[in-house]
């Protein structure tokens, strides 16, 4: 299975580097990463293109004004390829190298599945190793959406 990931930036070149290179550390290669820039006025395109070779023709962008963050992710949809849609934020990285290996052998051994979600760990700014707060899915069901309950998700900084 092809995964498709997406990345929504708008002025993130403090952080896309990070992203970006976890994206690129992962072992799953069958990726289809699309990051979709609101228009940045700073550094972060450049990185984009910095990185682009890297990912060997995996990669693909468009930068213009969109209308926030849901607008972005929803032009990242509309150009996934994958058999798998996920999000990765600008400010977010991948805690192992392993995750879209771990996502693409639940989506195949677990073919009446819709959706995965993980735990979210925000760390803290200066250090990213250490642990300021941990956002647990383990007691999330799906009956909880009726609540206005949540999987959990990273936000944006």
């Amino acid at each position: 299975m092809k995964i498709s990931l997406i990345t929504a930036t708008y002025n993130s070149a403090e952080t896309l580097r990070d992203t970006m290179q976890s994206v690129l550390n992962q072992t799953f290669k069958d990726l289809d990463y699309i990051i979709v820039d609101g228009g940045s006025k700073d550094a972060t395109m450049d990185i984009v293109k910095e990185f682009e070779p890297l990912f060997e023709g995996r990669l693909r962008w468009v930068s213009e004004p969109d209308r926030g963050i849901y607008d972005a992710m929803n032009k990242g949809v509309k150009m996934a390829q994958g058999d798998i849609v996920g999000i990765l934020n600008s400010d977010d990285f991948f805690a192992s190298e392993k995750v879209l290996e771990t996502v693409n052998d639940t989506f195949t051994k677990n073919p009446t599945i819709d959706g995965v979600y993980a735990d979210v760990r925000y760390v803290d700014w200066n250090d990213t190793g250490k642990t300021v707060r941990m956002f647990s899915g383990k007691d999330f069901t799906r009956e909880k959406l009726n609540w206005g309950k949540m999987p959990p998700h990273p936000l944006g900084r």
